[in-house]
C-alpha cells in the first residue's frame, strides 16, 4: 500500500529546483505555473538565496509548484496521499480534487494571506526533538504557545511570538532540544485566523471533485474523499494545528507498506522512519529528491500501490 506524501513550508533549499528544470518540458511547465501563481518560480527555485525564499509568499508556491512538477514526472497512482501544512494542496491535486491552477491561485493567496497575518505580531515556530511528550505540551502551553505541528513520537512544534519563543528557550522541557524553524510565522495558530477568512471566501468559489485516491487530513487523520470536505479542511487548518502523528497512526491502520515524500524531500520520510521502526510489516521510505531517481521511485511505487484496497471516510 502506497502512500505519496508532500512535505510542507521550511523543507525548501536554495536552488532545489535547478536538476528538474533541465528538461524543457518541465522547464515550460514552472514558467505555466509561474504564471498562474503570479510568481518568477523558476528564478526562486535556482538562484534565490535561502533567506529570500522563507519569505511565505515565495515558499508556498514554490513547495508546491515543485511537488506538482515531481508528480506529474513521476506518474504514480497512490493508494492515498497526505500533504504537511501547505503540502495539502499539492496532495489534493494528486487526489484529483483540484486542478493544478487552482492549487497555484490557492497557494497564492494562502502564502499572500500568511504573510500579512505574520507581519502583525513578530511570531515564528521552534521545533522541540525528543523529550517526555506530556511534558512538552506543559512546557509549550506555559509560555501561551500553540502545539501547532504535532509530528509524531518526537517531534513537536510550539508556535507564537517571537517573545513566548524566547521564554521557552530559557524554560525548555527536559530532554527536549529546540530547533528554531526557517518559517516567517506562527503557521496553524491562531494567529492566522485572518488568513483563513481571506481563504475561505475565495475557497467557496473554487469547483471541487471527489477524491479518486483517498486523501488524509492534517485535522484528525481522517481520510476523506467528497471534495468539499477536502477543500474546507485545507483552508481551516490554516490556523490549526497539524496532527501528522495521527496521519501516520492512518496509514498504519490502512497497512501502508511504502512511503515516497516528494521533493523537496527528506523531512517527512524522516519522521516516517522514526515512526514505523520495527514496525511487521516493515514500512519502506523513499525521498525523491531530483529527477535522476526517477526510474527507482517508479519501482518503489509499483511495488506497493494498490496492496492494500483503501475505503475512504
Amino acid at each position: 500500500m502506497l502512500v505519496i506524501v508532500a512535505p510542507g513550508q521550511g523543507a525548501q533549499t536554495p536552488g532545489f529546483l535547478s536538476p528538474w528544470l533541465e528538461d524543457d518540458a518541465v522547464a515550460a511547465y514552472v514558467a505555466w505555473l509561474s504564471a498562474v501563481a503570479g510568481i518568477d518560480l523558476v528564478h526562486y527555485g535556482t538562484e534565490a538565496d535561502e533567506d529570500t525564499i522563507r519569505d511565505t509568499k515565495i515558499a508556498q508556491p514554490l513547495l508546491v509548484a515543485a511537488g506538482l512538477v515531481a508528480a506529474r514526472q513521476l506518474g504514480a497512482t497512490a493508494t492515498a496521499v497526505a500533504g504537511h501544512s501547505v503540502g495539502e494542496l499539492t496532495a489534493a491535486v494528486g487526489a484529483g480534487v483540484l486542478t493544478a491552477e487552482q492549487a497555484m491561485v490557492l497557494v497564492r493567496e494562502r502564502g499572500n494571506a500568511m504573510a500579512e497575518a505574520a507581519a502583525v505580531t513578530p511570531t515564528g515556530m521552534t521545533a522541540v526533538l525528543g523529550g517526555d511528550r506530556d511534558e512538552v505540551l506543559a512546557a509549550i502551553a506555559a509560555q501561551g504557545l500553540t502545539a501547532a505541528n504535532d509530528n509524531g513520537p518526537g517531534q513537536i512544534v510550539a508556535a507564537g511570538t517571537t517573545e513566548q519563543l524566547a521564554a521557552f528557550a530559557e524554560h525548555a522541557p527536559q530532554g527536549g532540544r529546540l530547533r528554531p524553524l526557517s518559517v516567517a510565522g506562527a503557521f496553524h495558530s491562531p494567529h492566522m485566523a485572518p488568513a483563513v477568512d481571506h481563504v475561505t471566501g475565495l475557497a467557496r468559489a473554487v469547483s471541487v471533485a471527489d477524491a479518486h485516491t483517498p486523501f488524509i487530513t492534517n485535522a484528525d487523520g481522517a481520510s476523506l474523499q467528497r471534495g468539499r470536505d477536502v477543500l474546507d479542511r485545507i483552508v481551516g487548518q490554516i490556523a490549526r494545528p497539524v496532527r501528522w502523528d495521527l496521519c501516520l497512526a492512518t496509514m498504519a491502520d490502512l497497512g501502508v507498506t511504502g512511503i515516497l515524500e516528494l521533493p523537496p524531500a527528506g523531512t517527512l520520510t524522516g519522521i516516517a522512519k522514526r515512526y514505523f521502526r520495527g514496525s511487521e510489516p516493515p514500512v519502506e521510505t523513499f525521498a525523491l529528491t531530483g529527477p535522476e531517481q526517477l526510474d527507482e521511485a517508479r519501482s518503489f511505487c509499483e511495488r506497493h500501490a494498490l496492496q492494500t484496497e483503501v475505503v475512504p471516510a
